[in-house]
């Protein structure tokens, strides 16, 4: 996707920035997942697993980039659209801007990790549904 780029981010590592402003509502990346075996799985190393989700159903899915690269923040400009594979803004994101979603949101049933994201509002640890 052209509108965005993989950079350093204050949050985590790399992340994803707005190469142009969107609009509330707008597409801002598409999931370009590519769906693995467990045999396909077992053989990724330790940290490309990191980039990778399961299912309740068991189905695994590697998140190529750029959108491996977005960061988590407890006050997210994009939402998931799960069902159609995209994030979309929810609010007006400026150029320059990183790209933060709700990691809550996914449909990760193990999720627990420390949060990076430096928000007011910051939960301090992800979990599901917290």
């Amino acid at each position: 996707m052209v509108d965005v780029v993989v950079n350093e981010s204050n949050i985590h590592g790399k992340g994803v920035f707005a190469k142009r402003g969107f609009k509330k509502g707008e597409i801002v990346i598409r999931y370009n997942l590519k769906f693995l075996t467990k045999e396909e799985f077992a053989k990724l190393s330790e940290s490309e697993k990191h980039y990778t989700s399961k299912e309740e159903n068991g189905a695994i899915w590697l998140f190529p980039s750029p959108e491996r690269y977005v960061n988590h923040s407890c006050e997210p400009n994009t939402n998931p659209n799960l069902k159609e594979k995209f994030d979309f803004a929810i609010r007006d994101i400026k150029k320059g801007e990183e790209i933060l979603t709700d990691y809550r949101l996914d449909d990760v049933p193990d999720l627990n990790m420390k949060c990076n994201c430096g928000s007011k509002h910051c939960k301090k640890i992800i979990r599901k549904g917290n």
